[in-house]
């Protein structure tokens, strides 16, 4: 393995570190709220690490093994937040309302430092997006494109990377799937609300809103 760090890994390591920004506003408003979370927190913590800190990349990772760290951290970070939700859900399912709210708020924070990229086709939002939701390792290759125009790009998903850790802590993968959706039509409504998000089963696909209403005509 290499020693060297290069732009991939930067661009991993800030995935990891936007998907944990989710787990923390979660715990967050969990103890606002009044929910006896801090326990569990600390138990999830101890067993698989706490969310990472401010330090420098090249401060925190092991150069002896880049891509083993960097999957670690994925993996933690992934059961830390289906544990932390399915919880949550646990003391009761009205919670999820908050929840969506939450991952609502996360996605249009999450678009505001992308504004001054021009995200002005359906190709490059979805490379944003891609930039900044965690889908596994590169390696492991989710995306499949499908369509790509200047009204609409649309993109299949070949595997769910995230099942297994939903089912390793008794979660329900569907809530998964809707607190996602939610975070990625927001996103991308931030970023240009002349575009909009779909999802049917597997299949994604971002499309510029003139383009949607003359063809639903």
């Amino acid at each position: 393995m290499s020693l060297f760090l290069g732009k991939i890994h930067y661009w991993l390591y800030n995935k990891i570190v936007s998907f944990e920004l989710i787990e923390k506003e979660i715990i967050e408003w969990a103890i606002h709220k009044g929910l006896n979370i801090e326990e569990f927190n600390k138990k999830l913590r101890h067993e698989y690490g706490a969310p990472l800190d401010d330090r420098p990349l090249e401060e925190i990772i092991d150069t002896s093994n880049i891509h083993g760290w960097l999957q670690d951290k994925i993996s933690k970070a992934e059961i830390r937040q289906a544990a932390l939700v399915t919880k949550i859900l646990e003391f009761d399912q009205q919670n999820k309302g908050d929840l969506l709210e939450i991952y609502k708020e996360q996605g249009t924070l999450a678009a505001q430092k992308y504004k001054q990229n021009n995200p002005n086709t359906p190709e490059i939002i979805y490379n944003i997006l891609n930039d900044t939701i965690l889908e596994g390792m590169p390696c492991d290759q989710v995306s499949e494109v499908v369509k790509s125009s200047n009204n609409e790009f649309v993109w299949n998903t070949t595997m769910c990377l995230h099942k297994p850790y939903w089912d390793k802590v008794g979660g329900d993968i569907n809530t998964f799937h809707e607190l996602r959706e939610a975070w990625i039509k927001n996103f991308i409504s931030a970023l240009n609300p002349e575009f909009s998000y779909e999802k049917n089963n597997n299949s994604h696909r971002i499309v510029k809103y003139w383009f949607f209403v003359n063809w639903c005509w």
